[in-house]
């Protein structure tokens, strides 16, 4: 579906406010392509490269504010393994599954995103 140019701009301020405001870079383009009901591969090839920029301007603006903390660092180095793992058997299945479920495991994995926002407000407004 083509929504025009004046659209476009607007996804992608979005996306540039939303992951300054919170880190969440990426989510507004990956919700815009499905949307547009794009094939997997085209979502593929437009959100990898808006989450890079994103998470490297997120990264760099946080670097330069002096938030990332040693904390941080050592948080993010206990995740990097459990991250290439996860990247890897998402690679291996990729070329495996179709249109439709690449559709569904997006929108499935946007939704329980969106649900551990709530609950983590909830459960931050209960203490």
């Amino acid at each position: 579906m083509k929504i025009g140019v004046g659209a476009d701009i607007a996804i992608g301020v979005s996306n540039g406010l939303l992951g300054g405001l919170t880190g969440l870079g990426g989510v507004v383009s990956t919700i815009s392509c499905q949307w547009r009901g794009w094939p997997k591969d085209v979502q593929r090839a437009v959100f990898q490269p808006v989450l890079f920029v994103a998470f490297v301007a997120i990264s760099s603006s946080q670097a330069v504010a002096g938030t990332i903390t040693r904390e941080t660092l050592v948080l993010y180095a206990l995740g990097v393994p459990f991250m290439v793992a996860g990247l890897w058997s998402g690679f291996k299945l990729f070329g495996k599954i179709n249109d439709e479920t690449f559709r569904r495991t997006v929108l499935a994995l946007l939704l329980l995103a969106g649900l551990s926002l709530i609950a983590s407000v909830l459960s931050f407004g209960l203490r």
